[in-house]
């Protein structure tokens, strides 16, 4: 049995779920490269949060985790809109009317277009800007929110976004990354004490701040030169997973977990260039499992990540943890099997509060599009009818069974 207050959910983001978020950057880049597929409406979630709630509730969720809109609430510098900081209100009353528990995240990939316009995280002064809007938020709906994820996979954003160049503003630059990865370290300090002081202001008590680290396992290959292989895998663990959280591990009060796959890491003997090595899951044939995205299915990885994280000595909330796949038995054996292994976390000491889902809906998933399929939840683009899965079902079943 799981602890009676332990969270049970989903989670979501703003700009995957809402719908029309013209304000910020992706919104440009969608509508600046037509052969990519658009948010456009995406869930019409903007909208019909209610329903989908309600939903959330006849699920048995406990908690819910989305993200607000930067551009919503600062459409222009240094200018708030109350109509927006309203529709947030009315989400989280919308939340707690259900006796769900709301968690925040206050930046979740995008961001608003005049943030881009002054080179966006590359700008040492988008940090204070953050701690601004973070302070508004807070200020404006902290009454009503314990928990607050700063920043959703901040080492996720620099590398697709600076690093590969998958993402909007698309850079290749390592220098800029590092530049974009300490400029993240420093907003999410700032914000994090900001809202502290905002709680201690208004005499709330102690608010539940983190950001949501997205780890990906990375294991040596066992085959080649197999002491060689473990060290780009822990190289890749080191920087991918745990650096950012030991920079700002005063400004914790606990721990974001986002978990979703694993890859194998070999070697390269004649380039020692390449300290990270390569991945090697297609060329080795190690992946049995993999989702629809060709994500290794790997639920042991949580409980090792889970473990690695013993040293911090802070309460552990998987913030993440999903797989897009066309056969909804996969997914409910997914969700079980990732259970298991919080299960076995816990009766060792591990001190897990929560599981969140990826994700409530289907949704738009970033450059993939509206194709991979998350989703406990199925909606119907053409009309935005929600249909609950089976597997979701099956899931209710079980936190019921713990209550």
């Amino acid at each position: 049995m799981f602890p009676k207050k332990f969270l049970w959910g989903a989670a979501t983001s703003a700009h995957q779920v809402e719908g029309q978020n013209k304000n910020n950057d992706w919104w440009s880049w969608e509508q600046e490269n037509p052969s990519l597929e658009s948010s456009g409406r995406a869930c019409n979630h903007y909208e019909m949060f209610k329903q989908d709630f309600d939903l959330a509730v006849s699920l048995n969720h406990n908690a819910h985790r989305f993200s607000i809109e930067w551009s919503r609430i600062e459409p222009e510098e240094g200018k708030f809109d109350e109509k927006e900081i309203a529709h947030y209100q009315n989400v989280i009353d919308a939340l707690l009317e259900r006796k769900i528990e709301p968690i925040i995240t206050l930046h979740h990939f995008t961001n608003p277009v005049w943030i881009s316009n002054k080179t966006g995280w590359l700008n040492n002064d988008t940090a204070k800007y953050f701690q601004r809007y973070a302070e508004k938020v807070a200020d404006s709906l902290g009454r009503k929110v314990k928990y607050w994820i700063t920043i959703n996979e901040p080492m996720v954003f620099v590398h697709a976004s600076y690093l590969a160049g998958n993402w909007p503003p698309q850079d290749k630059s390592l220098i800029e990354s590092y530049k974009v990865m300490k400029n993240l370290i420093i907003a999410h300090k700032l914000a994090y004490e900001k809202i502290h002081q905002v709680f201690k202001n208004k005499n709330l008590g102690q608010p539940m701040v983190s950001i949501a680290q997205h780890f990906h396992l990375f294991h040596p290959c066992p085959y080649g030169i197999k002491f060689l292989n473990r060290f780009p895998a822990y190289l890749r663990n080191k920087l991918f997973n745990i650096y950012f959280l030991d920079k700002i591990r005063k400004h914790l009060d606990f721990i974001g977990v986002n978990y979703y796959t694993r890859d194998f890491v070999s070697f390269n003997l004649l380039n020692f260039r390449e300290m990270f090595g390569y991945d090697c899951n297609r060329i080795h044939s190690h992946q049995e499992r993999i989702n629809s995205l060709n994500w290794e299915i790997y639920p042991e990885g949580l409980l090792e990540i889970l473990d690695m994280l013993r040293k911090f000595d802070l309460p552990l909330m998987i913030t993440e943890n999903g797989i897009c796949t066309q056969d909804d038995s996969e997914r409910w054996n997914f969700i079980k099997e990732h259970i298991k292994q919080i299960e076995k976390a816990l009766n060792a000491g591990i001190p897990v509060i929560g599981y969140l889902y990826w994700s409530l809906l289907d949704n738009f998933e970033w450059k993939d599009g509206f194709a991979p399929r998350f989703g406990l939840i199925e909606v119907d683009y053409s009309n935005f009818k929600r249909i609950i899965k089976d597997s979701a079902r099956e899931f209710a079943k079980f936190i019921k069974s713990q209550e």
